[in-house]
C-alpha cells in the first residue's frame, strides 16, 4: 500500500525530459539574442574581413579586369566588393550601402548615382580658391589609387550659397567654383603625375549643396572640390577613329 502511494505522488519521467528540452531551448534563444545584439559592431565586421582577406575572398576575381580598383556600377561590383563596407547593416539583416565605401574618405554625390570608394572632398576656405596643403597632403595620398588606371577622373566644384565678399576677385559663384575645379585638376595633373586626358573637370556652383540649413559650420562643408573615378575609360571617351 505504501508502495502505490509512493508512486501515485512521483513525477513522472517525461515531464522531467519535456523541462530538460526546454531549458535547452531557452538557452539556444538567448544566445541568438545575444548575438543578434552585439554591441561592438565594428570589431565583429573586422574580423569577419580579416577571415574573408585570408581566404582570399576579396581577390578571387582581381583578375578580371584592369588595375586593383573597379568602376562604380561594374558587373564585377556584387563579387569583387564584398567586404566590410556592404556588410554596415548586417545585424539588420540587409545591406545599407548601395556601394562600396572602403577605408577611404568617401564622396557624397548630390546627383543620381553611387557612392564611390576611391575618392575624396576637399574643403576650401570660404570665398577661396586656393588649395590648403592639408587638402594637397590628401590628393598625394590618391595617386597610388589613381595612376595607372583606364578609368576617367572627375573634378567637380561646388560653392555655398553665400554671397561673394565686396570685392572679391570672382565674378560669380559659377567663376569661384570654375576656379576651384581648375586648381585641383592642375594639381592632379603637375604634381600627383595624372594624365591629363584622364581629368574632366565639372562645376555645380551653389546648387548642389551638402547642407541646406543655417548651422555655420556646417555650411561650411558645402565649399569642396568632388574628385573620384568615373564608371568610363578613356578608350570609351576617345571617339571614333572613322565617320560612320
Amino acid at each position: 500500500m505504501a508502495e502505490e502511494e509512493s508512486s501515485a505522488g512521483a513525477i513522472p519521467e517525461w515531464v522531467v525530459t519535456f523541462g530538460d528540452m526546454m531549458s535547452l531551448l531557452l538557452t539556444f534563444f538567448i544566445m541568438l539574442v545575444s548575438l543578434s545584439e552585439m554591441k561592438q559592431e565594428e570589431k565583429f565586421q573586422a574580423m569577419v574581413e580579416s577571415i574573408k582577406r585570408q581566404l582570399g575572398h576579396t581577390t578571387s576575381m582581381d583578375s578580371m579586369a584592369p588595375g586593383k580598383v573597379r568602376p562604380r556600377n561594374s558587373s564585377l561590383q556584387q563579387v569583387a566588393n564584398m567586404g566590410r563596407s556592404r556588410r554596415m547593416d548586417l545585424m539588420n539583416g540587409g545591406d545599407r550601402t548601395k556601394a562600396p565605401v572602403g577605408e577611404n574618405r568617401t564622396v557624397r554625390i548630390v546627383r543620381p548615382g553611387d557612392r564611390t570608394s576611391r575618392g575624396t572632398s576637399l574643403q576650401f576656405d570660404d570665398g577661396s580658391a586656393e588649395l590648403r596643403p592639408a587638402e594637397a597632403e590628401v590628393l598625394r595620398g590618391l595617386a597610388s589609387d589613381f595612376i595607372g588606371k583606364p578609368q576617367l577622373i572627375e573634378v567637380r566644384a561646388h560653392t555655398s550659397r553665400k554671397p561673394l565678399e565686396e570685392g572679391s576677385p570672382y565674378r560669380d559663384h559659377w567663376d569661384l567654383s570654375a576656379a576651384r575645379g581648375r586648381s585641383v585638376m592642375s594639381f592632379l595633373i603637375d604634381q600627383v603625375g595624372v594624365e591629363p586626358e584622364r581629368v574632366r573637370m565639372t562645376t555645380a556652383g551653389p546648387f548642389e549643396p551638402l547642407y541646406s540649413g543655417t548651422d555655420p559650420v556646417k555650411v561650411k562643408t558645402n565649399d569642396r572640390v568632388e574628385v573620384y573615378l568615373l564608371d568610363q575609360t578613356v578608350s570609351g571617351a576617345a571617339g571614333e577613329t572613322e565617320a560612320n
